[in-house]
């Protein structure tokens, strides 16, 4: 948890520093530079490294004695080793004024809060517990460095009993370095570092030492490669610190151990048993967990993505579309080919796999439920199938991001599993109602909590046994009928599902790819369970989806002739291309054929005159998605288009309705937003888009909207929030650039 008070100003009148190594003497260099200090004394057992300081003018004094040093400090800072904290609050606590704070820097905070307990007693306030996530290799006085903590992590634990003033105080005094202070409690701080720093300590200095003891030592160390340089480098750290740290978080270090210890031996017995495809297991997990980490510290994770990148679109005026390329991978079938193929007997083979952050947060949820699967690379990814019911318990929360897919398929296969599971999201997932899958499933017999209104997280109870349902949907949605289809396969009887408009068919087509019984019968799907899926080869084609964003602005950008290659067009997924015809657009299917049961073809598209529709209401579920983009294309039309039927969009990851009509309406288009839909009044062949500012409300489809909306503008448009553009078109901009558009990326 991030502590968001803002520094104004922060003067400490007189500062002690007790123990004088690199991150104190870095934290009151940095203090200084920042006239943030007035005094600072310091104290430490080598006289060596008090001359030193006050010769580097890291310290205005010092002493031999430590109450002298401490005497009407203002903030004392204790940077010695953990062990030798208790000594020093014994020699200081007479010298204590009432108004001292008292804050630290070690590595565990459950043995120096029991210090400052045992010392200065139960009830006393005034001490706050801090530890910086940073360092270096070098070490003492002399490398000091006031930018050490720039941008890096500084975990303080306060407790009940510690004061506001305290832990304001010392807050300020961390950010005033640039550090990022976040709050956690003193036994979580400890359990997290045990296994993030101090198991990886140990394991460097016991490697070394068992490779030092061979007899062949000289040989080991004399060809050791880069990986062995690596991970041993920490050994050379000081054993007097570690030996402290060791002792001080004893019982969490050991628990962090024998988890190690454990796993070590399942890969040991893996290794010794030639199972390949555990091992795979084992290293896949390992690389997307170590590629996953790597990302958080860039800021670019899919977890993290959302909230701590803030990456805007800035869109100039004009251009035309030329040129024959190939759009992601469609998003619906990329989710399920996981999730079918996980489930599947043998190993399924994937090409075309659509690597946004919404796949990916499907693929980790079954990495994560013991399911081992390579990639992706570059679209190819290899699922080794557990069956129907060899999903393991995962280890903590499934987080799935952004994705609704994700969250409403997967729910029908939680309710069947053995074992309890969690899901979250983000934070514009946790705004999304999921009620619409959790109530049929629960008539099914599944037992499912969720927060307010039925929004995530959603808890289920693992061990129920389901029954099926003969279900009629109140409103066509794939995502509904695909989570019921999958709660299915587990039921006891029937379930069928009957949806009052055509909805996507993926699961049933993907189902019977795999070889498992679907019947299909006009708007009725049903399926039973005691069959099987069998691996099989999928093709994802390209996204009909994405596609629909070139579609568009092909058709509006004068002089513009584009060939989208391998695009999906299933029946149930073609609306987009219906509407745009109905409106006028010149597009043309070429090679068609059928992948592995899913029709594609080359779509050809050329600038044309769009004219203003009203939209079939049949159309409206077999283009729900491409809405946002079908707008763009009806301001720019001859007269009046007008969307009914559509109340869907209202519960995407944004309004969409709302949030089209109020960005069509900055940028000077005449729009209205109804119940269900909308009424656009193009400004047609001889208007434009006025220049402007939109927000996408952090919608991937908003945001490529009004991207495409500058080729029809008189000024450059600026779209804000468009980090989640890469849960469903990785590359948007690069593509989009090299086809024509004028688009660049502005990171705020």
């Amino acid at each position: 948890m991030s502590h968001s008070r803002s520094v104004q100003t922060l003067y400490i009148p007189r500062v002690a520093i007790i123990g004088l190594g690199l991150i104190g003497c870095s934290w009151v260099k940095a203090l200084k530079k920042s006239k943030s200090v007035g005094l600072v004394s310091g104290f430490d057992r080598n006289i060596d490294s008090m001359q030193q300081a006050l010769q580097a003018g890291l310290i205005d004094d010092y002493s031999l004695q430590i109450n002298d040093v401490v005497n009407d400090a203002d903030l004392i800072i204790i940077s010695v080793p953990i062990l030798a904290v208790a000594e020093v609050l014994g020699q200081i606590k007479s010298s204590i004024s009432e108004k001292t704070i008292l804050t630290d820097v070690g590595s565990v905070k459950g043995n120096i809060s029991k210090d400052v307990s045992k010392v200065l007693g139960e009830n006393f306030d005034r001490f706050v517990l801090g530890h910086p996530i940073a360092g270096s290799e070098r070490s003492g006085v002399s490398a000091a460095d006031e930018n050490l903590f720039k941008r890096h992590k500084i975990i303080l634990t306060p407790e009940q009993r510690t004061c506001e003033r305290a832990l304001d105080l010392v807050t300020d005094a961390w950010k005033i370095t640039g550090g990022m202070v976040e709050l956690m409690s003193v036994q979580r701080h400890d359990e997290v570092l045990a296994a993030t720093s101090h198991l990886p300590h140990l394991l460097a200095y016991s490697l070394v030492d068992t490779l030092a003891n061979d007899h062949e030592n000289n040989d080991i160390f004399n060809y050791a490669a880069g990986g062995f340089r690596d991970f041993t480098r920490i050994a050379s750290s000081s054993p007097i610190m570690w030996r402290d740290i060791f002792v001080g978080n004893k019982d969490e270090v050991l628990k962090a151990l024998d988890l190690f210890t454990a796993d070590l031996q399942q890969l040991r017995d893996v290794v010794a048993n030639e199972d390949k495809t555990q091992m795979m297991g084992t290293f896949t997990r390992a690389k997307a967990a170590r590629d996953h980490f790597t990302k958080i510290l860039a800021r670019r994770a899919y977890v993290d993505s959302m909230t701590s990148q803030i990456v805007n679109y800035v869109a100039k005026p004009g251009g035309k579309l030329s040129g024959e390329f190939r759009v992601p991978g469609d998003k619906s079938i990329s989710h399920r080919s996981i999730m079918l193929g996980s489930l599947a007997e043998g190993t399924t083979e994937i090409t075309g796999f659509l690597e946004g952050e919404d796949s990916l947060a499907t693929l980790q949820s079954f990495r994560d439920m013991g399911v081992v699967i390579e990639g992706p690379h570059r679209g190819r990814v290899t699922v080794h199938g557990v069956g129907l019911h060899g999903l393991k318990t995962p280890p903590n929360a499934l987080y799935l991001g952004n994705s609704g897919t994700s969250m409403r398929l997967l729910s029908g296969l939680m309710s069947a599993q053995s074992f309890d599971v969690e899901m979250t999201g983000d934070v514009s997932l946790s705004k999304r109602p999921m009620d619409r899958v959790a109530n049929p499933l629960r008539e099914m017999g599944a037992v499912i909590e969720s927060a307010d209104k039925g929004r995530p997280p959603l808890k289920i109870k693992g061990g129920q046994p389901l029954k099926g349902i003969h279900y009629v949907l109140p409103m066509a949605s794939a995502q509904v009928k695909s989570c019921l289809l999958l709660a299915g396969l587990y039921a006891e009887g029937e379930t069928t599902v009957i949806e009052p408009a055509p909805t996507r068919d993926h699961t049933e087509r993907m189902l019977k790819g795999f070889g498992y019984p679907v019947d299909v019968d006009g708007p009725k799907v049903t399926v039973r369970p005691g069959g099987k899926l069998t691996a099989t080869a999928i093709d994802v084609p390209s996204d009909i989806s994405s596609a629909a964003f070139f579609m568009v602005a092909a058709s509006i950008a004068k002089d513009s002739d584009i060939t989208l290659q391998h695009v999906g067009i299933n029946p149930t997924r073609v609306g987009v291309i219906n509407i745009l015809r109905q409106m006028g657009a010149n597009i043309e299917m070429l090679n068609e054929s059928e992948v592995g049961g899913e029709p594609v073809a080359d779509l050809r598209i050329r600038s044309a005159q769009l004219k203003g529709i009203q939209i079939p209401e049949d159309q409206v579920p077999l283009a729900i998605d491409e809405f946002p983009a079908i707008f763009i294309a009806a301001a720019c039309a001859e007269g009046t288009t007008v969307l009914t039927g559509a109340e869907e969009l209202r519960v995407k990851e944004s309004d969409r309705i709302q949030a089209m009509v109020e960005g069509m309406q900055a940028l000077g288009v005449d729009a209205v937003g109804t119940e269900d839909g909308a009424i656009i009044n193009g400004f047609g062949s001889e208007g434009s888009f006025n220049g402007g500012e939109v927000d996408s409300v952090d919608d991937h489809r908003i945001a490529m909207s009004f991207t495409i909306a500058s080729l029809r503008a008189n000024a450059p448009i600026l779209i804000k929030d468009c980090a989640n553009v890469a849960t469903s078109f990785p590359g948007f901009v690069e593509l989009a650039s090299e086809s024509g558009i004028q688009v660049a990326v502005e990171n705020a």
